[in-house]
């Protein structure tokens, strides 16, 4: 087998392996085997044009062509000219298929099916980067810069997957990227036949190492410039991908397995639904998410929480970062409920799905015991109970005792004030809280006399009579800027409209925070109670001093009202109707848009005609990006602006550290900054493009780099000078020290730079060949490392990869 055949094999395993991180984001992986055939194709397609040969450019615009070819075979060949030869017709399915899978890839959850669309994109993807990878690796002979697009692919996964298995793809990815590597580095080294070594380190350019002396040497740098590139390339792959923001779905993402704080001091830090909740309404299979049994006689107030969200910065709504301690045998009494609330308890018992897998434990509000295995922790103000160490709801079945809070309308009309701490951090609103939003709660609330009153009107303003519309589908948003748009839209899904009030409340002084998790479900007929994907709901929770944390439904068509809200609500009289609009043009309207003959209970389901919002308004902007947003892709802009000056920087340091002429005083230490100067000659003029030959004399060698380099008599008198300083050191008995070779060198680097065009000297500034001497460093302490503890099988294999051939005769 040639190497160039054995370069485009490890060239297409090493994409496949890569590609392998793609298979947790769906839910079958036959995509895979299929995108591995096709890339067999086309690596063949190249071996074969490389072998004609070609012109590197044309080899690779033939395997594109073939790449294209089997897209169209593979996807729309009812469309093809003799199902393979791509027409306008088949052109325009590959288009549609790929706008497809960006709507699919938006609009499922993790993992999602694998619909035309996103089979397109993974196989298309996959072909892509091994059409890159080949074209770098095998056609142009550089394997080091192919990581780069199996970093990007594997960066990909990384970022959309919040999986336990993700160090298992990396591996994969980074075995198939050293195997190329490798596998380079053999076919590198097959063309000069096997290197013999058994002398002491020589300098660069000196006579072979049988003249310098005996000692246990090294190979030489061309045996060790797979390994090396590959130490430095997965270094930057482990790097990188740490400080890029995340991409997860949030908290209703079924692949979230995050972990709560350990010990007993632990904390939980923010989480945001805000994503996720759209994606599973949007979901178009509602799949079963959890199964419960119950001993309550009606299940429409057994609404699933999972957090709290208590903190609205301005930018979105999340929850506070608490303290976690053991979960009690009996969790304590909820805040702020008095002894003369009516309660009952329940027992239900709960199975989540085996695909169901995220941190927060899904629970009726508010449990009083709960009886679960695994390494779960209890958060006291929000009454949640949040996974230790990793520990998810995947597949868990657990018992839950709660409490039926029934309290009475003149109950919560009468709550006393709430203290004064629960009241100042329940309703803290943002600066940034545009004024539009208080000023319509109180239209909305107006001749309202208690707080109850209050949130009984905001509650049926959005849900019955102000003309607000449900909507899974409108642009997403949480911030304050959100809010207004949604006010004055008017459509939205349930994370709007709980926002909203809960914002509303707090410009009234009401507490409100908002709860996330699943509405009651469906009954079945063997007496269960199933939820699916799309009962996720958020709702607001208002406080009530005597009564405590107190739901309500301002979201029409979504779950219920609770009963101690509709023993008040407003009868439809226009005297408790907002009796003025605000006076700018783009303020939202508090008055009702749905005909006032239409009952509250038809208004509720959706069934009232009219009652549309305002034309949206498509140049407000969104919610804005959370500081943990704004830090991450800040670090990623610095990354992008210190890595490629990162060369330039190791350059300029170790020309200074060789050129410094310090050190002691010793015989040694002068032969050594002599050496250093002779290295930073070589380098220096590899950086200009004269790359060093190891066969030659220092004296030839700075024959053929002023002949090469076509220096000016002063910079070749100097350049002489060192090679005749470094003869001294090698070969004269009695070494005679020589200062102001660093000098010398400068005046070298001097006049390369008068004779190199202005490319030329950029190129050498910010990206100098001799850079590779790093890799091929950080490789040799690897080798050294796997020598000193032995190499495991699999090293031993793939060593067989760099074993060099016989000799060339």
């Amino acid at each position: 087998m040639s190497g160039s055949v054995r370069l485009a094999i490890c060239a297409a395993l090493a994409t496949v392996a890569a590609g392998c991180a793609l298979l947790p984001l769906v839910d079958k992986p036959g995509w895979l085997v299929q995108a591995g055939l096709l890339l067999v194709i086309q690596s063949a397609v190249g071996a074969l044009t490389r072998r004609v040969p070609l012109a590197r450019p044309l080899t690779v615009a033939a395997q594109a062509l073939a790449g294209l070819l089997l897209l169209t075979f593979t996807f729309a060949r009812h469309e093809a000219f003799a199902g393979v030869l791509p027409s306008p017709q088949a052109f325009q399915e590959l288009g549609d298929l790929l706008r497809q899978g960006t709507v699919d890839v938006g609009q499922y959850a993790i993992p999602a099916p694998v619909t035309d669309g996103i089979r397109l994109l993974l196989v298309g993807g996959v072909l892509v980067i091994g059409l890159v990878v080949d074209a770098l690796a095998v056609t142009f002979r550089s394997a080091a810069p192919a990581g780069l697009p199996l970093l990007a692919l594997y960066s990909v996964a990384a970022g959309l997957s919040d999986g336990s298995d993700d160090w298992l793809w990396f591996l994969l990815a980074a075995a198939g990227y050293l195997l190329l590597l490798l596998a380079e580095g053999r076919d590198r080294l097959s063309q000069w036949g096997r290197v013999f070594s058994g002398g002491a380190p020589r300098p660069y350019g000196m006579a072979p190492s049988g003249l310098a002396g005996a000692g246990g040497g090294q190979p030489l740098a061309p045996v060790r410039t797979g390994r090396r590139i590959g130490a430095l390339a997965l270094g930057i792959a482990v790097a990188v991908p740490a400080v890029l923001p995340s991409l997860d779905g949030g908290l209703l993402d079924q692949r979230n397995g995050g972990s709560g704080g350990g010990g007993g001091s632990g904390t939980i830090s923010a989480v945001n639904p805000l994503v996720s909740l759209q994606d599973s309404l949007n979901q178009p299979e509602n799949r079963e998410v959890l199964r419960y049994r119950t001993s309550s006689q009606s299940t429409q107030d057994m609404y699933l929480r999972i957090v709290a969200l208590d903190k609205f910065d301005g930018t979105t709504w999340k929850s506070s970062e608490r303290h976690v301690q053991d979960v009690p045998d009996n969790l304590p009494t909820p805040t702020g409920l008095g002894p003369s609330v009516r309660v009952s308890s329940v027992d239900t018992t709960i199975t989540a799905a085996d695909w169901y897998a995220q941190n927060w434990l899904p629970l009726p509000y508010p449990a009083m015991q709960v009886d679960i295995d695994g390494r779960w922790r209890y958060e006291p103000e929000g009454r949640t109970l949040v996974g230790d160490r990793g520990q998810t709801t995947r597949g868990a079945r657990y018992k839950v005792n709660s409490l039926v809070v029934e309290p009475t309308a003149a109950q919560l009309a009468a709550a006393p004030p709430a203290p004064a701490q629960l009241l100042r951090e329940y309703t803290e609103v943002p600066e940034s809280l545009p004024a539009v939003v208080a000023r319509t709660a109180r239209q909305v609330t107006a001749g309202a006399s208690n707080a109850y009153e209050q949130a009984v009107k905001l509650q049926d303003w959005f849900a019955v009579n102000g003309g607000f519309r449900y909507d899974t589908r409108v642009q997403s948003g949480s911030g304050s800027a959100a809010i207004v748009r949604f006010l004055r839209q008017k459509e939205g899904f349930c994370v709007h409209f709980s926002f909203s009030m809960a914002a509303m409340a707090r410009t009234l002084g009401i507490p409100a925070r908002v709860a996330v998790g699943f509405t009651p479900g469906s009954a079945n007929a063997d007496g269960s109670v199933s939820v699916g994907l799309k009962d996720a709901h958020a709702w607001p929770e208002l406080y009530f001093e005597g009564v405590g944390w107190t739901r309500f439904e301002p979201t029409p068509s979504r779950g219920s009202q609770p009963d101690y809200t509709m023993e008040q609500t407003p009868s439809g009289d226009s005297t408790d109707e907002p009796t003025s609009a605000p006076t700018a043009s783009d303020e939202p309207s508090a008055a009702p848009s749905a005909s006032d003959s239409c009952a509250q209970d038809r208004r509720k389901a959706g069934e009232c005609g009219g009652a549309v919002g305002e034309q949206p308004d498509n140049t407000s902007s969104g919610g804005g990006w959370s500081m943990s947003t704004q830090v991450g892709w800040s670090s990623f802009a610095a990354l992008l602006i210190v890595i490629p000056l990162l060369p330039m920087l190791w350059r300029q340091r170790v020309r200074s550290r060789r050129l410094s002429g310090s050190g002691g005083r010793t015989e040694q230490d002068a032969a050594d900054r002599v050496l250093a100067a002779w290295r930073e000659l070589l380098d220096t003029a590899w950086d200009f493009g004269i790359v060093p030959d190891d066969s030659q004399t220092s004296r030839n060698a700075v024959a053929r780099i002023v002949r090469m380099g076509e220096l000016d008599p002063e910079a070749a008198e100097a350049a002489r000078r060192v090679a005749a300083a470094v003869e001294q050191v090698l070969y004269a008995p009695q070494p005679r020290p020589v200062a102001g070779l660093g000098d010398e060198v400068r005046l070298v680097l001097a006049g390369f730079r008068a004779k190199a065009g202005r490319w030329a000297r950029l190129r050498a500034l910010l990206a100098p060949r001799s850079g590779v001497r790093v890799v091929w460093a950080a490789s040799a302490r690897w080798s050294a490392l796997v020598e000193r503890w032995g190499a495991p099988r699999w090293a031993r294999w793939v060593s067989g990869l760099r074993r060099p051939s016989r000799q060339r005769g």
